[in-house]
């Protein structure tokens, strides 16, 4: 997993994003962030996440870079230093 984002304590109810292809790993992430009181965004694909992070931004995103056909994107993003937007 990569994190590729910014989370702030000034966001009253800051947003996780989650994006893996592991049904499993995005339900147990989603629990445990929601009981620590974070809105969750989850995506099982990387096109969707991607689409949405650039209209809504989420304050951080934990990617798996293994998924198929998003890897690149995935690495890119987290060696690129843009950070709001995963470009």
């Amino acid at each position: 997993m990569v994190i590729c984002g910014q989370l702030t304590l000034e966001t009253a109810m800051p947003t996780i994003a989650l994006v893996a292809d592991d049904r499993n790993v995005l339900t147990s992430v989603s629990i445990a962030l929601k009981a620590e009181g974070y809105r969750v965004a989850a995506y099982t694909d990387g096109a969707s996440a991607l689409n949405d992070f650039r209209t809504e931004p989420p304050d951080l995103a934990i990617l798996d870079i293994k998924m198929p056909r998003t890897g690149t994107v995935w690495r890119r993003c987290a060696y690129s230093g843009q950070s709001r937007t995963c470009r």
